[in-house]
């Protein structure tokens, strides 16, 4: 593998233009299809095979005109004032028919009379869409839509009204109810909710404007019309991924000591992220892609395209000036060792992110073959275009004061802060075993009482749209509007469902203490399909509102028994429960997936079976204490006024299964590049404990500025106005910290020295059958050397192949784990 990367390092850094255009045209035909196709996002993630789903599904087929898209506005009155003057009541009907006159909006009437069901089952279809819709952000994009809905509005909100003693109503404007608008009793707020011909991802992007601005128009009244995110623009990055980029900068500066050196791993990791990003929304007409899938490409392309370019770039500036070689030399060399640590670490990170695929979750699979294409694209540039840009640098990448510095300094072993700590490492190694494990431990105690679901529009900051409706909708229609529940009964013995059976089973199941409102919505033309809408008294992420969806779903419930129904729920609530359940079900497999890719992916590299184990198991922990001190923030709340949020609430579903996936990865980069030293050490003649203070010396100064790189680019998207982006970026930003600084950085140097230099050792019969990847780079060494000894014209030179190869060839001879007497 080493002499290969040589080879396309050689290549790369005599013609540069050719490598440089050519990735300058792959950015371009990316762009163009971006151009071409368009951006195609949505909110939606469905997770086939439950419930929920397989009732949304069913709606579909048996209502196709209500399977269109969903979208709903909040109307508040100003403080202590109502909606229900004259002249507001006027604007509020103005806008609404100024929205149904709209391309692409159904008028709930018309499409009432095309389904040939009550309107109220109409609505309800589409409260089942518009929870599945609004999952993303619960309330404000999909339980808004679902509150309107599930009240009856039109007909259904009449009879709604009539048959409970609701606080609310249909909106009704010189003696006629304006469709899909009810108003609380109090009129402080009104609920608006509409459907379009097609789903979301499918509209012009003109249309979501001109309802916004045709809602806004009513705030000349004084009325504050809230928009759910389904119509909004609100981009799920902000302005803070930047500061990540700055640090990153710094950094990068303060570690190669030169303006270029530090500029070409910006470079290439900004190309990496144009490509992988343009490409990801190039394709999202063809592949149903969620809003947040390009930017989890862009979080982990930017930092490992720093992270796998800065390890080449220092390596090769170590060999210019520790072993004076020419830059087109060192470069080469530089992309055969680093560069194979760079293909591992990178095909590591690709590898588990591709393990997501066997948990058959379509969403998830998308986000990660995403963020593997950015990996992928990262690792190719690292190895192909670095080098030809170092070409064009030439001797610029190391300034004239950086030799200068070197050649003044004493060629005597330098005992920096590196040293120190790993030799005080060794030293302490059980003490720091012991608290490691414990710090560690007690970090991953809030693991225990973790919740996992949807964030809601309850825990969206206070000045958002998605709060401000949500509280309106609390405050007005009781919590539970914020999460209401769609029922499909069918009959078991195929028999079908009257208007009476339909009535006595609304009846029942308003007796249930958690039920705010049951209404019958209608039967299909078969009469093998009721619709039932039900308002919990709870909001949608109470545990009381779960406990009444078990109930509803109970096969052998009293219910279910006595009028012969099974019962089928969907809704913000369902859909939630049913997610965390799948992902929760999956998840210990996909860790069991990870454990085995660990073992065998460090096992061929290091040739060893200590290392791996305790790579893997230093990883468990990092992962574990990373999701307390998630849960302790986001759920808890813990100093949430310092991480820019306002409430706290349950984590996102898919958070643990794809920060796992990605910090498993990026861990192991550093486990690669550190260990990797250490062995590189022991196979050139250290003994244990000297091969972990060699080699921590050489590779902790570019893993401590790679890790600091990687926590700020990662932390930047910790204020992103998304609340996912903000969990899954604080998750990656901490395990980071942790697995850097506290696993590698401590636990791996005191751990090594534990085991000395039988962490090397592999039985002779694993050894014969394993391949040998030479990551260390010993076959590239010996065939340069072997080259520089064939040729007459070569002398013996400090900087040439065989002074710099001489010594790793002296030891790269014999076999691996096996030390001659007097090796030191």
């Amino acid at each position: 593998m080493s002499t290969f990367l040589y080879k396309i390092g050689r290549s790369a850094y005599d013609k540069p233009w050719a490598f440089i255009v050519g990735w300058v045209v792959i950015l371009a035909v990316v762009l163009a299809a971006l151009g071409a196709n368009g951006i195609h996002v949505s909110s939606d993630m469905k997770i086939e095979g439950t419930e929920s789903q397989k009732v949304l599904d069913q709606l579909a087929a048996e209502l196709p005109e209500a399977s269109g898209g969903q979208a709903s506005v909040v109307f508040a009155a100003p403080a202590g004032e109502r909606l229900d003057t004259a002249e507001r009541l006027a604007a509020l009907r103005k806008a609404v028919d100024d929205v149904y006159r709209l391309d692409h909006v159904i008028n709930p009437a018309e499409l009432a009379a095309k389904a040939g069901v009550s309107d109220g089952a109409q609505a309800g279809a589409q409260a089942g869409d518009s929870a599945a819709a609004g999952a993303r952000q619960g309330a404000e994009a999909g339980a808004q839509g679902d509150a309107a809905a599930a009240a009856g509005l039109g007909t259904g909100g009449a009879n709604a009204s009539a048959a409970g003693q609701a606080p609310y109503g249909p909106l009704v404007v010189d003696g006629a109810p304006v469709p899909g608008v009810m108003i609380a009793r109090d009129g402080s707020v009104a609920l608006f909710q509409f459907q379009f011909t097609v789903q979301q991802m499918s509209l012009p992007e003109s249309v979501p404007d001109r309802v916004i601005q045709a809602v806004s128009a009513v705030e000349k009244t004084g009325i504050q019309a809230l928009p759910s995110d389904s119509l909004s623009t609100k981009p799920a990055l902000g302005s803070t991924e930047g500061v990540g980029l700055v640090v990153a900068a710094v950094v990068l500066l303060m570690t190669l000591g030169s303006v270029v050196a530090a500029g070409l791993p910006l470079l290439s990791a900004i190309l990496g992220v144009g490509i992988s990003v343009g490409g990801a929304y190039a394709f999202s007409k063809f592949i149903p892609m969620t809003d947040i899938t390009p930017a989890l490409a862009l979080m982990v392309g930017l930092a490992v395209g720093i992270d796998y370019s800065l390890f080449i770039v220092n390596r090769q500036r170590r060999m210019i000036l520790d072993q004076g070689l020419s830059a087109r030399e060192a470069a080469s060399r530089a992309v055969g060792t680093a560069g194979s640590a760079v293909f591992f670490a990178g095909l590591t990170v690709i590898i588990a992110l591709c393990g997501m695929l066997v948990i058959g979750i379509a969403f998830l699979s998308t986000m990660a073959l995403v963020a593997a294409a950015a990996v992928l694209a990262n690792v190719l540039i690292a190895l192909t275009l670095l080098p030809a840009l170092l070409g064009l640098a030439g001797e610029r990448i190391c300034s004239a004061k950086a030799r200068a510095k070197r050649a003044g300094q004493s060629s005597e072993p330098r005992h920096g802060f590196a040293r120190r700590w790993a030799a005080g490492a060794i030293k302490l190694r059980w003490p720091i075993v012991v608290a490691a494990i414990a710090v560690l431990g007690v970090a991953a105690i809030p693991v225990a009482k973790m919740e996992m679901g949807i964030p809601s529009g309850a825990t969206a900051n206070l000045d958002t749209t998605s709060r401000q409706s949500y509280d309106a909708i609390s405050q007005g229609f009781g919590e539970g509007f914020n999460g209401p529940l769609l029922l499909v009964a069918e009959p078991k013995n195929g028999a079908a469902i009257g208007a009476e059976t339909l009535g006595k089973l609304a009846q029942e199941l308003q007796q249930h203490e958690d039920v705010s409102l049951v209404t019958p919505m209608g039967v299909n033309k078969t009469g093998d399909m009721a619709i039932i809408s039900l308002i919990p008294k709870s909001g949608p992420t109470d545990a009381a509102t779960k406990r009444l969806v078990h109930d509803l779903r109970a096969p052998d419930s009293k219910l279910a028994q006595t009028y012969g129904v099974a019962i089928s729920v969907t809704g913000f609530t369902a859909i939630n429960l049913d997610m965390s359940a799948k992902l929760a079900e999956v998840f210990p497999l996909y860790v069991g997936i990870i454990v085995v890719l660990s073992l065998i992916i460090l096992l061929l590299v290091f040739r060893s079976v200590i290392v791996p184990v305790k790579a893997t198991v230093g990883f468990l922990l990092s992962v574990l204490a990373t999701f307390g001190i998630t849960t302790a923030v986001y759920q808890w709340g813990w100093l949430h006024a310092l991480f820019g949020f306002d409430t706290g609430g349950p984590l996102l579903s898919f958070m643990p299964i794809m920060v796992t996936g990605i910090l498993y990865g990026l861990a192991m980069d550093y486990q690669v590049f550190l260990v990797s030293s250490m062995r590189e050490a022991y196979v050139h003649g250290h003994h244990g404990r000297s091969s972990v203070v060699h080699g921590y010396e050489q590779a902790s100064r570019v893993v401590v500025a790679a890790a600091v790189i990687m926590v700020s680019v990662f932390a930047g998207f910790i204020f992103a106005p998304d609340i996912m982006i903000k969990q899954i970026g604080f998750a990656l930003a901490v395990g980071i910290l942790i697995d850097a600084f506290v696993v590698r950085m401590t636990l791996v140097p005191a751990v090594m020295a534990v085991f000395g230099d039988r962490a090397w050792r592999l039985p002779k019969w694993l050894d014969r059958l394993l391949p040998n990847l030479d990551v260390e780079g010993e076959k590239l060494i010996a065939e340069l050397k072997a080259k520089d000894d064939a040729s007459p014209r070569t002398a013996f030179r400090p900087g040439s192949a065989a002074a710099a190869g001489i010594s790793a060839v002296r030891d790269s001879s014999k076999p691996s784990g096996v030390r001659r007497p007097g090796d030191s």
